[in-house]
């Protein structure tokens, strides 16, 4: 395929969706950085071992892939121009983002009352680690949920409209990443 063919609304969509791709490795590679420094600190004297993670985050954990399954749904809804549909699953997506952060910081309050600090004298390298995970994925989705208000605004103007869905594509996009972003964190946190 010849990238330097086509109208420019095709090389714009190109250009933009390559662009999305090479942040999402770039994010990738950095938590692939943070998973390896938690490997290799593994084997400190002064990491915890027996730590279990937090109930929030098996919870979260159901939440976040139920919002990806949403954001599919409006997704499809929003190409096949069923603008209520589309709406009603862009909300629902939105407000289990907001139920997923809510959990988060519930799971480190439930850390914090069985002993473990995240900072200070009491606080181990270990859950300074997940503290740092977390907060990272966090933020992230942070910028997901801002994606997500944005396509939300755009969709009330009603601007996904004759096929161009290119704003719902790449919020998606990003949204799925920060999905499976955290599934992956979530089993590398479980089972080492």
């Amino acid at each position: 395929m010849n990238y330097t063919q086509g109208n420019e609304i095709e090389k714009t969509r190109r250009a933009k969706k390559n662009m999305m791709l090479f942040g999402l490795i770039s994010l990738s590679m950095s938590f692939a950085g943070l998973t390896s420094a938690y490997i290799i600190s593994k084997e400190r004297p002064d990491w915890l071992s027996g730590f279990e993670l937090p109930q929030a985050f098996f919870i979260s954990l159901a939440i976040i892939i139920l919002s990806s399954l949403t954001f599919m749904l409006a997704k499809t809804a929003i190409k096949n121009e069923d603008n209520s549909k589309g709406m009603l699953f862009l909300i629902a997506t939105f407000v289990l983002g907001i139920v997923f952060v809510y959990l988060q910081f519930l799971g480190f309050s439930q850390i914090i009352e069985n002993g473990y600090y995240f900072t200070g004298s009491e606080s181990s390298i270990t859950t300074s680690f997940i503290y740092l995970v977390v907060l990272l994925h966090l933020a992230h989705i942070t910028v997901g949920l801002i994606c997500i208000l944005v396509v939300i605004y755009n969709h009330y103007k009603l601007k996904y409209v004759k096929g161009n869905t290119l704003g719902v594509e790449l919020a998606a996009t990003f949204w799925h990443f920060v999905d499976i972003l955290w599934i992956y964190l979530f089993l590398f946190l479980y089972f080492t």
